[in-house]
This record gives structure tokens, C-alpha cells and sequence, in this order.
């Protein structure tokens, strides 16, 4: 019993109180974390984002069970292990051999003291290894063999075989090989009291040796059945004794956290732990060295970056670090009772070679979206009382309550809303995901990790126990970022922020792009909104309106993202604008952004007002079958979105198809584009990328049939009827675009948006054989449409025989004017020429 313990014995016999201070909060986590089984706890269930100490009480099959996979771990673990031991020991036969010779690359000494107890530590953990592998195999084999019988026999066996499968792991013994591998541990010491002078060597000799420099910055390991390698220096292989050393207790923590007290390895691996412990104590006094590493190329290790994540699975606020040569994900142990923060140890992944992707999550489930909406609508009562509250002590009593509860509703929100995944794959095999609410702040982060990863050479690995603890002082950010923490701003917004997406330009190929816009303060409602992808193209248009209700909003982020299929999207720029309400107002304000090279065109106004309690997820309202005035009226603009985005597919990709508008698309597709148009703009449009083109041309089709005033007025038939009768063909065209005047706007302008896009198909018939005739009768039944006596129109009927005739020769007289007055596709956004402004 150590002089410690006999302390806490003889207080506790004199019934004095005794507070037993942890040990360092790093050595309790588990070193597999990626393969452990996850806290169950959730964050809107718990008081603070803070976790207990220990797994969650669990039946003993799930315990052997997570035995299992933290063994399977370990394996793993020394499997790649050994191969970065054989990737250092590689150059060591040759080395020696040339140390014989007239011009050695190193001397028979420098050989002894660089590669000095490597084949010994390769050799013991081969043994080890070895032996695990085949206790682990054997137990898995036994563990399949009853998955293979029958049914019947299944059921035939009796209870106590039950039991026995049940408890299966018992059988699983390796005690032996931890202790077996432990007592020889002693290995290491001599390998450590040898480093600093092997890393001396190594230095000095790539510092004179221009050869040797070659090799020492080019060692190479395989990564597995994989057949890529991973590039590594002499340093960053020499190190990595020194690191697995120090994760020995580590390891075996993990391992008899996991194991039964009742299992006969219990007491075989205390005593292991026992040891590892006393050896390691030494080494942490006596080694320094471990602790003052000088990264590849003379480089320090330093922070360059952190802030708070969420975790993917169990959802959990994390702490990341991105150093020069590593990304550490940490979990914050707030301070209690006058302590200091600490940080636990989740997982670390080197820089060299990592590998990065991010996606959109588009769907939520419909019991997140009730979840989500819930927390917004306590966010938002809470948000109305702290106005409410006054000056006075009870006042301010109730606000500071009302405050703290805000607070717990934002980080709810904060770990259940994340909308973008950032992957990260590491050349080991090892990958770790990142939830992030914000592409902007993804972004962030993505272009800070890949600058550092661009060099494929893995720097010496870190001391995890030290760079962990080193964080509380270290850290850049303090706090979660909830708004609630945030000191308001009397110039912030509240109320409706609308901003026009118009177009972009600086691209440098052609691309289908979109526009994601956010912005800040109190996010009762969606603080985050796109636009559709464009067609394909080197100048982008959209003309596309975007809402946000905003409470406290001081700033706008804009980002343009280029999509390509099969290969992910792609940030081309990005950048962020101050909001102020005194140069914001009802009225819009053009204004060029430069996002890097991209210049973005936009429109912005507001208009402030109180704010309504949130609703649960808004609707898009539908198009199909909407009078084409109230689509425009809900949109902003004068030509659908329907009618642009098909006409520009078609132009994309069917001016070519023989027969298209004439030849029907498959019915369950145009149905299945009609719900998305009606429901989901930017789903309807990346649907329609990948349709078959006369599908496409079939929506378009539909949306003018099912339209309940056709586009030209019915008021004009007759009119139009009787301009067929001018003999005189200039006469007659310029009669019947003067009638177009009296139409709504918006009918006007899709209908001339529709004529000179039927123009340019008709100018392709050679190929797709559809003249000016064929298109005019495929479209003019649905364009025009004769007066129904008794609705209102009294006026003289055409016979019904002649109604045919009229419709096709009237959209035939329109397609064949050369000078038809070109479309408006969007209500003008800039009111003075003085409001303009650009943003560099």
C-alpha cells in the first residue's frame, strides 16, 4: 500500500470528510473511442453539455460484448504498429552494409544508436500480436458455429447451453499476453534513455549526408490490405516506440473497464495496469524529450485554430484544435467548485495525408423537425420574457433565470441542427465525422486542415496526455457560439430580411452553381437558405428571392457552391457583409459582392416589424394549377421558376431531341417533377438535371394546361381572332404584340419568354423536325383558349371547328415576328441608381 493510500486510510479513521481528487481526466478515456459503444445520454435531456466518469451501467453479455470490440481495437492497433516498426527497420540492413565500405552513409556506431532495441520492441510485439490474433480468431470461429445450425436444432437446445453461449466471452482468455508483453516493457527503457541521442544522429546526418536526408524524408509504410502507402520521416518512425509506450496504460484501462470482475483476465490485468503504471511513472519523470518534439523541416507544433463541433451519433458538443501537424477533437469538463476547466481526450488525426469531404444533409426526419421546432418555440417565449422583465432586483432575477434557460435551448439547438457533414479519412484507415450548422464555418475549417495537409510527410505524433491538458491554456475559444452570450447591437435587425439573388460571373468553366445564404442572431427560425442550381454555365442567373425573419441579425454570409455529379459540391467563394439597419429599408439595394474570383449580383431590403412565434416548418406553396399572377407574386419575379428552369434544360440538352414538345415524356416522371416543383424548389430542379428530357418538356406542357386562366387572356381571343384577317403580315404582327400590352405582366412576359425560346428550338428543326407549325400546335390549345358563354363572356363565339385553327395560327403568327419585345424575367430590384454599391 503506497504512503497515499495509508493517508486516506487514517483520515477516513478519524472520521475526517476526504474529497478524492481524480486522476488526470485524459487516462479515463478510451483510446478506441471510435469503436466504443456511445454515451446514451442526450443533450435535451441533460442539465449541461457535462457526461459522467463512467459507461452507463450495462448487462453482462453487452459488457463482454464492448470487450470484444475494444480487443478487436487493440489488434488493429498493433497491426499497424508493426508495420511502421518494419518501415523503420527497412533501411537498417543496408545501412549496415554500408558502414563496411569506403564511403559509409553511417558508421557501425551511428547504426547501433539509431536503430538501438527496435528488433527487440519488433520482435515482442509480433509475439504479442501473434498470439492475440489466434485467441481472437478461435473465440469468433467458436462464436459462428451455432449461427449455423438449423431452426429446430436451434430450439432444441436446452437452457443451460443458452447460458453458456450467452456468456461466451468468458472463455476468451489473454491476460497472459498483456502480462507476458508488460514484463518486458522494460524494453523500452532502454530505447527511451537512447532517443535523444538516436534523434541527434539522425539530424546531424541529414544535415551532412544529402543521401541519407533522401532516405530520412521518404520512408514509406504500407497501409494494410490497402495497396496506397504512407509517407513518413526517420523522426516522425523513430517517435513512434516512444508514443505507443506512453498509451500502454491507456489501453489497459480501457480493456479492464470492459472486463467483468468475475472473468478470470480481472485480476491478471490489474496487476498489468500495476506495472504499466510504475514503468511509465519513470519514464514521464525522466523523459522530457517527448515533450519539446521539432516537427518535419524544423517546424513547431502550434495552434492554429479551434472551436466547437458537434460529434456525429450520439450528438455531442466537442472541442476541436487543429495544431500544425494534427486535428484533436476534445470533450469540456466545465470547472466546479473553483477548479479549472479541463479537457478528455476523444480522438486525434495526423494531418499528413488526410483526406476531406463535406455533404448537405437535405432531409431531417419529421421527429426532428418536431424536436427542432419545439426548442425554437421555448426559444423564442424565453426570448419575449427577458424583454418583458424590468430593472428591479426580482427583475433581474427573473431575466438571469430566463437567461440560463436560453442558453440550454440554444446548445439543444446547437447539437440537433447541424446540417452539413464534414469527413475526414485518415491514410490509416481511421475516419471521424464533424456536424457543423454553418457552411460558411465548414468552410472555415476545411480550407484551414487542407493547407496543412498538402505536404504528404507524417510529423512526430504528439504526447496526448500533455497536448490534451495544454489546452485549457492554449484555447482561442472560450464559449459554445450562442447568440445569447452575445452583447446586442442597437443597430442589429429584427424583422424581414429579403435578399434577391440575381447572378454571378468569374467563374473559370463553365459549372451548375448555387447561391447559400446565412445570417446571424437568435435563430427562431431558418437562419440558412439556397438557391436552385443553375444551368450549366460560365455566368450563372437565378433572379431568385430569398426571406429570412431575423431577430438581432448583424451579419450576412454568402457562399456560391458549384455542383458536379458524382464528385460532390464545391465552394468557389465565399464572404461576409455587415448588416445596418440604417442603410437597409423597404426599398431595394443592388449590391456586387467578390467572393475570391466569383463576383455575386444581389439585391437587399428590410423591413423591420415585430416578430411572430414560429411556425413549424414552412411550406412552399404550390404552382400547379395557381393562377400564374400569384406564383409570380409569391416568387418575386415575373416568369415562374418552373417555366426558366425547364426552358433552360431543354436549351441545355434537347434542342437536338428529334420530336421534343411533340413526343410525351414517361407520365410517372412528369408527376413526380410536378410534386417537387409544387413542394421543393431546389429538389424539383436537381431532379430535373438528371430527367429524360421530354419529361422535362412534358412539365412544362402541364404547368401551361393546368394553368385556370390560360397565359393569354381569354378576354383577347376574340381580338387576336380577328388580326388573323389583316392581309398584310407586318400589319398583323404589330397588332398583335400592341394587344399583348393590356395583359397582366407577368402573363406577358412568360409569354414572350416562352416565344423566343420556341424561336430557338424552331431554328434546330433540321434536326429535331419541329418547325414554327408543329410547335404551335402542340402549344397553342394550352396558351389560348376561346370565352365559355355564360361566364361572363357574351361576346360573339367562334365555331367550335375554327377554335383550333385559331389557337395554333395566332402562337404560328407570334413565332414567325422577328422583333417580338424581349422578356422581363424579374421585378426590378434597384430602385436608384445611387443605391448601387460593391463590396470588395
Amino acid at each position: 500500500m503506497d504512503v497515499y493510500q495509508e493517508a486516506l486510510d487514517y483520515l477516513e479513521s478519524q472520521h475526517v470528510p476526504v474529497e478524492v481528487e481524480a486522476e488526470a481526466d485524459v487516462l479515463e478515456e478510451d483510446v478506441f473511442q471510435e469503436e466504443a459503444v456511445s454515451c446514451l445520454l442526450s443533450p435535451l435531456q441533460a442539465e449541461s453539455l457535462d457526461f459522467p466518469d463512467t459507461p452507463t451501467s450495462c448487462s453482462l453479455e453487452e459488457m463482454l460484448q464492448r470487450r470484444l470490440v475494444v480487443l478487436k481495437g487493440i489488434l488493429e492497433s498493433e497491426e499497424v504498429y508493426l508495420r511502421e516498426l518494419e518501415a523503420l527497420l527497412m533501411p537498417m540492413k543496408a545501412l549496415r552494409a554500408s558502414a563496411g565500405t569506403s564511403q559509409p552513409v553511417l558508421s557501425s556506431q551511428q547504426v547501433q544508436t539509431v536503430f538501438y532495441q527496435v528488433p527487440e520492441l519488433r520482435d515482442m510485439h509480433q509475439s504479442f500480436y501473434s498470439g492475440l490474433k489466434v485467441k481472437l480468431s478461435t473465440h469468433c470461429q467458436t462464436e459462428l458455429c451455432p449461427q449455423q445450425e438449423s431452426g429446430p436444432e436451434r430450439e432444441m437446445r436446452s437452457c443451460g447451453e443458452e447460458m453458456e453461449s450467452k456468456h461466451r466471452g468468458f472463455e476468451l482468455i489473454v491476460g497472459d499476453l498483456f502480462l507476458k508483453m508488460v514484463n518486458q516493457i522494460g524494453l523500452y527503457g532502454g530505447f527511451i534513455q537512447n532517443y535523444e541521442e538516436a534523434v541527434e544522429v539522425v539530424r546531424k546526418c541529414m544535415l551532412s549526408d544529402p543521401l541519407f536526408r533522401t532516405i530520412a524524408e521518404s520512408m514509406m509504410s504500407k497501409n494494410g490490405s490497402d495497396k496506397t502507402q504512407t509517407k513518413y520521416t526517420f523522426e516522425a518512425l523513430l517517435y513512434k516506440p516512444l508514443d505507443r509506450v506512453t498509451k500502454t496504460t491507456l489501453v489497459l484501462r480501457d480493456l479492464l473497464k470492459a472486463t467483468p470482475v468475475e472473468h478470470q483476465d480481472y485480476t491478471v490485468l490489474q496487476e498489468t495496469l500495476r506495472l504499466s503504471r510504475g514503468f511509465l511513472s519513470g519514464v514521464n519523470e525522466s523523459s522530457q524529450c517527448k515533450r519539446e518534439v521539432t516537427l518535419s523541416h524544423g517546424m513547431r507544433r502550434q495552434l492554429l485554430r479551434d472551436g466547437f463541433v458537434v460529434s456525429e451519433g450520439e450528438r455531442s458538443l466537442r472541442h476541436l484544435f487543429l495544431y500544425t501537424d494534427l486535428l484533436l477533437c476534445t470533450r469540456l469538463k466545465h470547472a466546479t467548485r473553483g477548479k479549472q476547466d479541463q479537457y478528455r481526450f476523444c480522438w486525434y488525426l495526423p494531418l499528413a495525408g488526410l483526406k476531406l469531404h463535406w455533404v448537405a444533409d437535405e432531409e431531417q426526419t419529421a421527429d426532428t423537425q418536431i424536436r427542432l421546432h419545439t426548442i425554437r418555440t421555448k426559444m423564442y417565449l424565453l426570448r419575449q420574457q427577458l424583454q418583458q422583465h424590468t430593472k428591479g432586483s426580482r427583475g433581474s432575477t427573473l431575466a438571469a433565470r430566463s437567461r440560463k434557460k436560453l442558453e440550454q435551448m440554444e446548445l439543444m439547438l446547437l447539437t440537433h441542427s447541424p446540417g452539413y457533414r464534414l469527413e475526414l479519412h485518415s491514410p490509416s484507415g481511421k475516419s471521424q465525422t464533424l456536424l457543423l450548422s454553418s457552411l460558411y464555418e465548414l468552410e472555415e475549417w476545411r480550407e484551414a486542415i487542407y493547407k496543412l495537409t498538402t505536404d504528404n510527410i507524417e510529423t512526430v505524433p504528439p504526447d496526448l496526455l500533455t497536448l490534451t491538458s495544454a489546452c485549457v491554456k492554449l484555447r482561442m475559444t472560450q464559449q459554445p457560439p450562442l447568440h445569447s452570450n452575445t452583447v446586442a447591437d442597437k443597430d442589429s435587425l429584427c424583422g424581414t430580411l429579403s435578399v434577391a439573388i440575381h447572378s454571378a460571373c468569374g467563374l473559370q468553366q463553365p459549372a451548375c452553381v448555387y447561391v447559400c445564404v446565412e445570417v446571424d442572431g437568435y435563430e427562431f427560425y431558418d437562419k440558412h437558405a439556397k438557391t436552385h442550381s443553375s444551368v450549366h454555365s460560365l455566368n450563372p442567373h437565378w433572379d431568385q428571392e430569398l426571406s429570412f425573419q431575423v431577430d438581432e441579425a448583424q451579419n450576412l454570409r454568402l457562399l456560391c457552391v458549384s455542383q458536379s455529379a458524382g464528385q460532390g459540391d464545391t465552394v468557389l467563394g465565399k464572404t461576409s457583409v455587415k448588416l445596418e439597419c440604417k442603410t437597409l429599408n423597404k426599398r431595394w439595394r443592388r449590391q456586387t459582392l467578390h467572393l475570391g474570383q466569383v463576383e455575386v449580383t444581389l439585391s437587399l431590403k428590410y423591413s423591420p416589424h415585430p416578430l411572430d412565434p414560429p411556425s413549424s416548418t414552412a411550406q412552399q406553396q404550390p404552382i400547379f394549377g395557381v393562377p400564374i399572377e400569384t406564383v409570380a407574386q409569391q416568387e418575386g419575379m415575373l416568369v415562374p421558376h418552373v417555366v426558366r428552369c425547364c426552358v433552360e434544360e431543354v436549351e441545355r440538352r434537347g434542342l437536338d431531341e428529334v420530336g421534343i414538345y411533340r413526343i410525351s415524356g414517361s407520365t410517372m416522371d412528369i408527376s413526380t417533377l410536378k410534386t417537387a416543383f409544387n413542394s421543393n424548389l431546389r429538389e424539383a430542379v436537381t431532379r430535373l438535371r438528371i430527367a429524360e428530357v421530354n419529361a422535362v418538356s412534358g412539365v412544362l406542357k402541364l404547368y401551361f394546361r393546368e394553368l385556370p386562366e390560360p397565359l393569354i387572356p381569354t378576354e383577347l381571343f376574340q381580338s387576336l381572332a380577328r388580326t388573323l384577317d389583316i392581309q398584310d403580315l407586318n400589319s398583323r404582327l404589330v397588332s398583335m404584340v400592341s394587344l399583348l400590352q393590356s395583359c397582366h405582366e407577368a402573363n406577358r412576359n412568360t409569354f414572350l419568354y416562352l416565344l423566343h425560346h420556341l424561336q430557338r428550338v424552331s431554328e434546330r428543326q433540321n434536326v429535331n423536325k419541329m418547325s414554327p407549325m408543329n410547335l404551335a400546335t402542340v402549344f397553342g390549345p394550352s396558351l389560348l383558349r376561346p370565352p365559355v358563354v355564360g361566364l361572363g363572356h357574351n361576346g360573339p363565339t367562334v365555331d367550335i371547328s375554327q377554335e383550333v385553327v385559331v389557337q395554333v395560327q395566332v402562337v404560328l403568327c407570334y413565332l414567325q415576328c422577328n422583333n417580338l419585345p424581349e422578356a422581363q424575367i424579374s421585378l426590378p430590384h434597384d430602385t436608384d441608381p445611387e443605391d448601387e454599391t460593391t463590396h470588395m
